[in-house]
Order: structure tokens, then C-alpha cells, then sequence
């Protein structure tokens, strides 16, 4: 008969840390997940460390957004040239964007409201997890981390707070993409002139189709990477917090009131 260890007789866990990163379950606001699929489908979900859907519907979202122009109507349609919006979008792909679209908002909600009860319940249990993992390619710990220096990192470029943190799937995802955006915008070339003074160079060289997209890759990785640190440390303290009370509390230390030295 194979031993188990005793983590395999619990139902629920608030973490898992593996090679390539932690895992953990927190109170999430519903509402702030669901404004990041709408921000850009696949984000709440990666909130949610829902990587493959998330990644599923980021693939989506760019796909249709190359195809039907979506980016390129939008700029029209914010400098008001509606005319011109109306001849770029392609309605053959831009009316398959509206129920993924919808689907991503609404299962990001959801999925947060479900999460929320599944920590509860696991927060209750209290299940040991392992906090230390060691492999050939990696080392991955439970500690405690600033939150403000993964903020900085992620605005100098997006996907370093992740690295940071220790996540490494999100932070190769987001910096790969990050690289695609910055490359096809023409953005680093527009900095360039524009140190140089040069700012009708530095306008023309931006392409407003791929220069859309960094926002929301900015936005998304500093606030992920802010969230994440903050989550890492109170696991960490919950996870050091009962690691003593489980070995060390029975010991209780007698101090012998002090007497004044005549």
C-alpha cells in the first residue's frame, strides 16, 4: 500500500509552488477582474492564474482585432473621422468579436465569485502546501518582496515585475508580446526622434494600430505584478505564521520578574 503524505488527504489548497511559478488562491473583487476582460479579453483570467483560457482569449482578442482593423476604426472613430472607421472595419471579423468578447467579461466574473468561495473553504481547512521547490532549471521559495519594485520593473519594461515575483509563464508571455507591440508601433524609433527634437518624425514614425495595444499591456502587468507581490507576502506570513505555532507554541519561554541589583 503506497504512503501518501498528509497534504494528499486535504480537498483544498491556497497555494501551489512550482518551478515556474506560484500558484495561490486570494479574495479577488469580481468587478475588477470583469473590467480587465473588457479592458483586454484573457486578462482577468490570467488575474485569476487562469493561464491556458486566458491565453486562449488573449490569441483571440489579437486575431480579431488584426483582422477586422478594430484598433485602426477605433482612432478614426476618436479623432472623428467615422467615415473612415466605417471603410477600414471588416464586419466579416468584427461581428465574431462580440461573443467572445461578452464570454470573456462574464466568465471572468464568474470564475472570481466561484474562486472567492474556494478560498474560504480552503483559507478554513488549512491545508499544508509545499512553500520551497527545487529543480534541474529552477528554484522557487515562498518570501517577502516589494511591491513598489515590481511596479518599477514592470514600467520599465512589462513582464520584469513578473520575473520578479517569480512568474515566469506570465512574464514571458507579456514581455514576448510587449517586444511584438513596441517593434510594429514604431515606438522606440518616435522616443528616438523625439529626444532629437524631431517630432514630426517622431509622429510619423508611430503606427496607432499596434501603438493601442501598450496601454493595456502596461496597465495589466504593473497592476498584476503590484497584486501578486502583495499576495506572495501575506501568503508567506500565513505560511510562516503557522509553521511556529505548529512547532514552536507548545514551548513557552518563563521570564522571572527582575530584581533591582542592591
Amino acid at each position: 500500500m503506497k504512503n501518501f503524505s498528509p497534504t494528499n488527504k486535504e480537498r483544498r489548497f491556497k497555494a501551489y509552488v512550482g518551478a515556474l511559478g506560484t500558484t495561490k488562491l486570494h479574495l479577488r473583487n469580481p468587478y475588477i477582474i470583469a473590467w480587465w476582460s473588457a479592458a483586454f479579453p484573457g486578462f482577468g483570467h490570467l488575474l485569476l492564474s487562469k493561464y491556458i483560457r486566458g491565453f486562449a482569449l488573449f490569441l483571440w482578442e489579437m486575431l480579431i482585432n488584426i483582422m477586422s482593423n478594430l484598433n485602426l476604426g477605433i482612432v478614426y472613430t476618436l479623432t472623428g473621422n467615422i467615415d473612415m472607421a466605417k471603410e477600414v472595419l471588416d464586419p466579416r471579423w468584427l461581428l465574431m468579436y462580440l461573443p467572445v468578447y461578452i464570454y470573456a467579461i462574464w466568465d471572468s466574473y464568474r470564475t472570481t465569485v466561484d474562486i472567492n468561495k474556494v478560498f474560504l473553504l480552503a483559507e478554513r481547512e488549512s491545508a499544508d502546501f509545499t512553500s520551497y521547490n527545487i529543480t534541474a532549471m529552477e528554484i522557487n521559495y515562498l518570501d517577502k518582496r516589494k511591491p513598489l519594485m515590481a511596479v518599477i520593473w514592470s514600467l520599465l519594461t512589462p513582464g520584469l515585475g513578473q520575473l520578479y515575483i517569480h512568474r515566469v509563464v506570465t512574464a514571458i508571455f507579456v514581455t514576448s508580446w510587449f517586444i511584438i507591440y513596441v517593434y510594429f508601433s514604431g515606438f522606440l524609433i518616435a522616443v528616438h526622434h523625439l529626444f532629437l527634437g524631431q517630432i514630426n518624425i517622431a509622429t510619423e514614425a508611430l503606427d496607432p494600430f499596434w501603438l493601442l495595444f501598450l496601454p493595456s499591456i502596461y496597465g495589466f502587468a504593473v497592476y498584476a505584478s503590484y497584486v501578486n507581490t502583495v499576495e506572495n507576502n501575506k501568503l508567506f506570513e500565513s505560511e510562516q505564521r503557522k509553521f511556529l505555532k505548529k512547532n514552536y507554541q507548545q514551548y513557552r519561554v518563563k521570564i522571572s520578574a527582575q530584581h533591582e541589583v542592591t
